[in-house]
């Protein structure tokens, strides 16, 4: 199976990247890149074919890792070689497989991703949802590459606007809290290379006691929080400024803005 990547930017770089680690041979990939510069980079760096994007529009599978508001230039560009059957899978946040089937041949199967940073350390989480011409192949297909950086999962299309708000700008989440508590430990009188340090392993820590233990996240919290301790006094604090509250109405807002951006409004 030739599989092509249009768009060698950092997500496009790290799925290549991703495949060849997990043993895709370099002869069965090509990308798709339009600058000279980024096209040497990549065949000097992963000893890859690059070539145009109607060229690499000619594999049996075709990644698109491109700008959402880039897609349909792209699509006009690749769709006179693209034919029934071939397989195209989208990592464009908020376009739906409706709209990028319009610019399609007949029978085009498409699959939508939304994928996530992690990826480039290969913990991604990636959610795929089919178009109308896809079948389980297809989206086994998709899964397997998309397995090479990270986790996947298979949601309906409809439920992919809350999957952007959960996990596709869950990172930036994470990372705020992170500097946020940084902050705090620096205000505590920690120094700040101290005080990163112990939360970034704090962090890495308890998300593999999360994935390893499988148990709920209010038991693991309840297992550090003694009554009247530090903890419980932290975490009353948490609750009275609705830090809960305002989590849930953040990632209302996200799914709220890639539903606007899917539909094409602002």
């Amino acid at each position: 199976m030739t599989v092509a990547i249009i768009g060698a930017g950092v997500m496009g770089e790290a799925l290549l990247s991703g495949l060849l680690r997990s043993g895709h041979g370099v002869a069965d990939l090509v990308v798709g890149e339009k600058r000279a510069e980024r096209a040497a980079e990549l065949t000097e760096k992963y000893g890859v074919r690059v070539v145009s994007n109607i060229e690499a529009a000619a594999a049996e599978t075709v990644l698109l890792i491109i700008k959402p508001q880039d897609m349909s230039d792209v699509l006009i560009e690749i769709a006179p070689s693209l034919r029934t059957g071939q397989l195209l899978v989208s990592l464009a946040a908020g376009i739906t497989t409706a709209a990028i089937e319009k610019h399609l041949p007949d029978g085009v199967a498409v699959v939508r991703v939304m994928p996530n940073t992690p990826a480039l350390v290969d913990e991604g989480m990636a959610a795929i949802s089919p178009g109308t011409h896809c079948d389980e192949e297809h989206l086994a297909t998709a899964e397997g590459l998309l397995a090479a950086v990270g986790r996947v999962i298979r949601v309906p299309e409809k439920q992919q606007d809350a999957v952007t708000a959960i996990s596709g700008s869950g990172p930036a989440y994470i990372f705020f809290v992170v500097e946020s508590m940084i902050e705090a430990g620096v205000h505590l009188g920690l120094p700040r290379t101290t005080a990163s340090e112990l939360v970034v392993q704090t962090l890495v820590g308890s998300a593999k006691l999360l994935r390893e233990t499988g148990e709920h996240p209010t038991v693991l919290r309840e297992q550090v929080t003694s009554p009247g301790g530090t903890t419980a006094a932290a975490i009353r604090e948490l609750e009275d400024h609705k830090v809960r509250a305002a989590f849930i109405t953040a990632m209302e807002a996200a799914r709220n803005r890639s539903r606007a951006l899917a539909e094409g409004t602002d």
